[in-house]
C-alpha cells in the first residue's frame, strides 16, 4: 500500500511516487518560443527533512550540484588531453611517466572539475608546502602542475595566464647526500630482510634506489647483471660483485623480483624508505643524516678506493662526471688519512 505523501510544502517543491518512494524534485518551468519549458532536479533527501531542506535551497541559489557547468578549462581536461598525447607521451621515460600519473591522480582527486585559470600561486605554494617533509615529492608536485600548466597553454591554446608553479620545482638537497659510515653498513646485518636486501642492492649495483628495489630476479645472469639507467631509459649489463650475486641467490624466490610485493609486481620505493625509517631511527641519532641515496654515494668511493677510474666508475653508477668527482675527493681523502694514521702508529 502506497503511504501518504509527505506534507512538506515549497514553492517549485514538487512530490513525485517513483515506485518505492515519494521523491521531491526541484521544479522550475518557463515559456520558451511559445512551448512549456521544464527542468526538474532530484532532491535524494534519504528521509531526512534537514538534508531536503539544505538541498531545496542549494537548487534554489542555483547551487546544486546538477546547475554546475563544468569548467571548460578544467585540470581535468587538461591531464587527459596530455595522457592521450602520444608525442608527449613517447618522449618521457618510464619512471618519469609514472612519477606524474601518481601526482596526476592525486590532483584530478581533488580539482579534476576546477578551471585552472582559477588557480593561484599562492594556492600552489600551499599544495607544495604541505609536501615540505618529502622535499622530493614537493618538488615534483610543482614540476607536474608546471608541466600541465605549460601544456594547457601552449598545446591547447588554453588562455591561461603565468604559470603558478614557476620556480617552486627548484628542490636541491641543503647538502649532497652523505656516504654511510661502515659502522651502519655492518648494522644492516640486524635490519629487517627488505631493508637489508634494498640496502645491498643499492650499494652493490650503484643504482638509484627506486632502480634497485625494483629489480628482477632476471635481471641476475651470472657474472653479469643488467642495471637500469632511469635517466636513459635503458638497461646496460655490468658485472655483478660476487658478494651481491651470492645473496640475491640466497635469497627465497617468491616471485619475478627480489623484492616481491607478490607474484609479479615489486614492493614500492615509498614502502621500502617508510621500513627505512623506522629501522634508522632504531639505531639512534647518529643515523639520521643518512638516507637510502647515501649508499649510492658510498659504492662511488667504494669504487674510487678499489682503484677505478672516474670512465669506470660512471660505467657502473651512470651518475655524471661532476658528481664522480665530488665523491672521489671523499675516498682520497679517507685513503690519504689512512696513510697518515698508519704511518703515525709506527713511530
Amino acid at each position: 500500500m502506497r503511504p501518504p505523501k509527505p506534507r512538506i510544502a515549497k514553492p517549485h517543491l514538487v512530490w513525485r511516487w517513483t515506485g518505492r518512494a515519494w521523491t521531491p524534485f526541484h521544479r522550475v518551468t518557463w515559456t520558451e518560443g511559445g512551448k512549456r519549458r521544464a527542468r526538474e532536479i532530484k532532491l535524494d533527501w534519504k528521509g531526512d527533512p534537514e538534508r531536503l531542506d539544505a538541498l531545496y535551497w542549494e537548487a534554489r541559489s542555483g547551487k546544486h550540484e546538477r546547475q554546475q557547468r563544468p569548467a571548460r578549462y578544467s585540470w581535468g581536461e587538461c591531464i587527459r588531453a596530455w595522457r592521450a598525447d602520444p608525442t608527449v607521451q613517447g618522449k618521457l621515460a618510464t619512471k618519469t611517466r609514472t612519477d606524474y600519473r601518481r601526482i596526476m591522480d592525486a590532483i584530478c582527486e581533488k580539482n579534476a572539475g576546477k578551471d585552472m585559470r582559477k588557480t593561484t600561486r599562492a594556492a600552489v605554494r600551499a599544495a607544495v608546502g604541505k609536501l615540505s617533509a618529502t622535499p622530493r615529492k614537493a618538488a615534483l608536485y610543482a614540476q607536474t602542475v608546471s608541466v600541465l600548466w605549460n601544456y594547457g597553454r601552449r598545446e591547447l591554446d588554453w588562455p591561461l595566464g603565468e604559470n603558478p608553479a614557476a620556480g617552486l620545482a627548484k628542490y636541491k638537497p641543503s647538502k649532497p647526500y652523505e656516504p654511510w659510515p661502515a659502522w651502519m653498513v655492518k648494522a644492516l646485518d640486524g635490519a629487517p630482510e627488505r631493508v637489508q636486501t634494498a640496502a645491498r642492492l643499492i650499494l652493490g649495483t650503484g643504482q638509484r634506489p627506486n632502480a634497485a628495489i625494483t629489480m628482477r630476479r632476471d635481471q641476475f645472469r651470472g657474472e653479469w647483471m643488467a642495471v637500469r639507467d632511469e635517466k636513459g631509459d635503458q638497461e646496460l649489463e655490468v658485472y655483478c660483485p660476487p658478494a651481491l650475486r651470492a645473496y640475491v641467490e640466497a635469497l627465497p624466490a617468491r616471485g619475478v623480483h627480489v623484492l616481491p610485493k607478490n607474484l609479479t609486481e615489486p614492493q614500492g620505493y615509498h614502502a621500502i624508505e617508510r621500513a627505512f625509517r623506522a629501522w634508522r631511527q632504531s639505531l639512534g641519532e647518529r643515523a639520521s643524516p643518512y638516507s637510502l641515496h647515501g649508499l649510492r654515494k658510498l659504492a662511488i668511493i667504494e669504487l674510487a678506493e678499489a682503484g677505478a677510474s672516474d670512465a669506470e666508475i660512471q660505467a657502473v653508477t651512470g651518475q655524471s662526471a661532476q658528481m664522480v668527482a665530488y665523491y672521489r675527493t671523499k675516498a682520497s681523502k679517507k685513503r690519504l688519512s689512512r696513510s697518515a694514521q698508519e704511518r703515525r702508529g709506527r713511530t
